[in-house]
């Protein structure tokens, strides 16, 4: 991965994480949101303004792909650099709760 794509994205901010969390399947802003909120018991909420501006922002870093238009909502998914960037992530907050525990992290 890109070293400057690592600074910008790891760590990764809370919502932008749910953002490409919730695009491992294709989905638009507002479904993202709406499990989102699911997912953490409506503890997190993203705004509209912070959604589309993580999403465009995704797309442009090549993060995320625009995949297809329904009824003027844009539908997006995870690239394979996503996956990349939400697997170095995952294993960060793997090593941070394993390491809260007192056990050692392994990988």
């Amino acid at each position: 991965m890109d070293s400057k794509l690592r600074k910008i994205y790891v760590p990764m901010s809370e919502t932008a994480f749910y953002i490409l969390y919730s695009l491992q399947q294709p989905q638009h802003g507002y479904g993202i949101g709406q499990a989102v909120k699911e997912m953490t018991n409506d503890e997190v909420s993203i705004s509209p303004g912070t959604m589309y501006g993580t999403l465009s922002k995704m797309e442009k870093d090549g993060l995320i792909d625009l995949v297809k238009e329904e009824d003027k909502r844009k539908i997006y998914q995870i690239t394979d650099l996503g996956k990349e960037v939400l697997k170095i992530e995952l294993n960060r907050i793997k090593r941070i709760y394993k390491n809260s525990l007192g056990e050692k992290y392994y990988g």
